[in-house]
């Protein structure tokens, strides 16, 4: 069995579950996927996400538009959110998170006005906690796009491809 094992900075290897718990962070049950669909699903060595949306603590949407009911900063933590949803996704899917290889391709989705043209800046808030998590294997091609409007008023909404190995 390959283990894939991270190097902290203090050269000491880690695994992506040991980072997320040096960072203080316990992932959430996956979220249940809003309709019709699944949260993932796997081609080869491909793991599709469906697209997933921030939450709170206590399991509540964060809604609103960047820009005009959030800051760029409040979007960037709700872009964040959005990563440890994902990563919860993950963790369910596979069981180990060691077992990424590769954050491939992320779409971010940004809740906003006609006038925002921050996204890059509020996706940072997701690409930031993937490579944190998962190192080199966390960089990734990205596009980040505004929409008028999101599923049920969220900030922000993230789909992803991740390569994986068993």
């Amino acid at each position: 069995m390959i283990v894939a094992l991270m190097i902290s900075f203090a050269g000491i290897a880690q695994t992506p579950e040991e980072k997320l718990a040096q960072m203080g962070i316990t992932l959430p049950p996956a979220p249940n996927p809003a309709a019709n669909y699944v949260n993932a699903v796997r081609t080869g060595n491909l793991l599709f996400l469906a697209g997933k949306g921030p939450t709170t603590p206590d399991g509540k949407y964060i809604t609103g538009k960047v820009g005009t009911d959030l800051t760029i900063e409040q979007g960037y933590e709700a872009a964040k959110s959005v990563a440890i949803n994902q990563i919860a996704v993950l963790k369910h899917e596979l069981g180990d998170l060691s077992k990424v290889k590769r954050i491939v391709k992320v779409l971010g989705m940004i809740n906003s006005g006609p006038d925002f043209t921050d996204h890059s800046k509020v996706m940072n808030g997701y690409s930031d906690m993937m490579v944190a998590v998962f190192g080199e294997a966390g960089k990734h091609a990205r596009a980040s796009v505004g929409m008028c409007s999101l599923p049920f008023g969220i900030a922000v909404e993230v789909e992803m491809i991740v390569e994986v190995e068993d």
